[in-house]
């Protein structure tokens, strides 16, 4: 009986001082390769498998005591994947808690309203916290991986700040962006005003992408939807610049030419009547909005008065004084 007595002790003595070497261990701060260390857990990965990726990113650490400490706190179902990036002075007691919070690193990236899905695709190339698994893929293509069935990528996504998880892909972020355009474009679609001379939400949005490239001012929008809108509606030529523009792609040098808005093209409203056939950029919200519910007003032309707005006139005659005064110097 005495040596069962002193055998248990000696076990109660050895588990307590196990358990105050692990919380020792819990709370030093390792060393690593560099600060900060930055690592991704993909979703399904054990507790093994994190303590092997943590120390194979920089992590000086025993990956054994890691998934004991793990094991210990019960972290193992609340393991959360992402993007992580640990700094100086970090211990595995915190390292385990900011991976059961789900404790990401985040990226971010702006996209704006008014550039085309050209110039989107470009930035998201350009990012170095994303995943680039478009990089090779068609817009048809990557228009079918989105399930978007349309025939063109332009327009299709909300303009917008995005946070993200860090080496997450690109094509997630577009997803994301897409489904705020949908959610946006449908709200704006239920409350459109009546008699507007669209047959779906698709042509609402090209109206849209119109009006964004057309002003920079949100107090002129309606009224540059106006001009378009009752233009539709009498079977006028819409006659605006940026269509043409879009339908030269990459040959536009800055410089539009009488011969360029003489040379037809899909997208050049000057020789073709309606909408283009698809958005030209990626509206915003005052834009969207412009476009289902248009100033109450029977103006067909306005002019760039030089300092960002614009002046409307109800008539041709009117329009060209207009011009004549703000873009001819009155002469």
């Amino acid at each position: 009986m005495r040596f069962l007595r002193v055998f248990l002790l000696l076990l109660v003595v050895a588990a307590v001082a196990l358990a105050g070497g692990l919380y020792w261990w819990a709370n030093e701060p390792v060393r690593m390769a560099s600060s900060p260390v930055e690592f991704r857990i993909l979703p399904g990965t054990g507790l093994r498998g994190i303590a092997a990726q943590v120390v194979e990113a920089g992590v000086d650490t025993d990956p054994r005591l890691l998934v004991a400490l793990g094991r210990w706190m019960g972290a193992e179902k609340s393991l959360k994947a992402g993007s992580y990036a640990v700094h100086a002075g970090v211990t595995p007691l915190l390292l385990l808690k900011k991976l059961t919070a789900g404790d990401v690193s985040q990226g971010e990236i702006k996209l704006l309203e008014g550039w085309t899905f050209r110039q989107w695709r470009e930035k998201l190339d350009a990012h170095p916290d994303l995943t680039h698994d478009s990089s090779g893929l068609s817009e048809a293509d990557l228009l079918r991986r989105l399930g978007l069935p349309y025939p063109q990528a332009e327009g299709l996504f909300f303009p917008d700040t995005y946070l993200f998880d860090k080496h997450s892909s690109d094509i997630e972020l577009l997803a994301r962006a897409a489904r705020g355009m949908q959610r946006r474009l449908e709200l704006e679609w239920n409350q459109r005003a009546a008699g507007l001379p669209y047959q779906t939400p698709y042509q609402a949005l090209t109206m849209a992408s119109i009006v964004e490239k057309e002003t920079g001012r949100d107090a002129d929008r309606p009224m540059i939807s106006a001009v378009f809108v009752n233009r539709l509606r009498i079977g006028m030529l819409l006659q605006t610049d940026p269509t043409v523009i879009y339908g030269l792609g990459e040959r536009f040098d800055g410089n539009l030419r009488k011969r360029d808005l003489l040379a037809d093209t899909p997208y050049n409203t000057y020789t073709r009547a309606g909408l283009p056939p698809t958005p030209i950029a990626m509206p915003g919200v005052a834009s969207l909005r412009a476009a289902m519910n248009p100033a109450n007003s029977d103006v067909r032309y306005f002019v760039a008065r030089g300092d960002g707005s614009s002046q409307f006139s109800r008539t041709l005659e009117e329009h060209n004084r207009a011009v004549n005064r703000y873009q001819r110097g009155g002469k």
